[in-house]
């Protein structure tokens, strides 16, 4: 793969699903787009090696990234797949749910890793983490645990 052009600015939904670069290249990264403003050397990092795709969950619906990465996942055996985002948005935390969706509707066998930028470290997050992210109601039962407030 050229290495410029892997290194170019491009987006996940611009993407062609069954690409000729992904399919020469069977590692992915989807991360967040402020990533690539406010993070640009770990983006350089994580993006050696393989495609690197932008999504944004602020303009883009969460189906629509959901939808593009099953597409991608049906049409492409990949090795692995990254994802990466500034930890405390409201918006990135979507690209990891739409991540794990895209999953389940394609039943692949990829592995995902969850990455997220806190204080300008990367942290790698479980998968069970990005689910229970989703239900306040647990979080909240966490947190009542964790500091004794029941």
């Amino acid at each position: 793969m050229d290495e410029t052009r892997s290194q170019a600015y491009m987006r996940l939904l611009s993407m062609n699903s069954a690409s000729k670069e992904i399919r020469a290249n069977p590692r992915l990264l989807i991360y967040g787009e402020c990533v690539r403003i406010e993070h640009p050397e770990i983006l350089r990092e994580f993006s050696k090696g393989r495609v690197a795709l932008a999504a944004c969950p602020e303009g883009e619906h969460i189906n629509v990234i959901s939808l593009k990465v099953a597409s991608i996942l049906c049409r492409v055996d990949l090795e692995d797949l990254l994802v990466l985002s500034v930890d405390g948005s409201p918006h990135c935390v979507q690209l990891h749910h739409a991540v794990e969706e895209a999953l389940k509707t394609s039943r692949s066998p990829v592995r995902v890793r969850h990455l997220v930028i806190y204080k300008g470290r990367v942290s790698e997050i479980s998968k069970e983490a990005v689910k229970a992210a989703r239900y306040l109601y647990k979080i909240e039962n966490l947190i009542r645990k964790a500091y004794d407030l029941e």
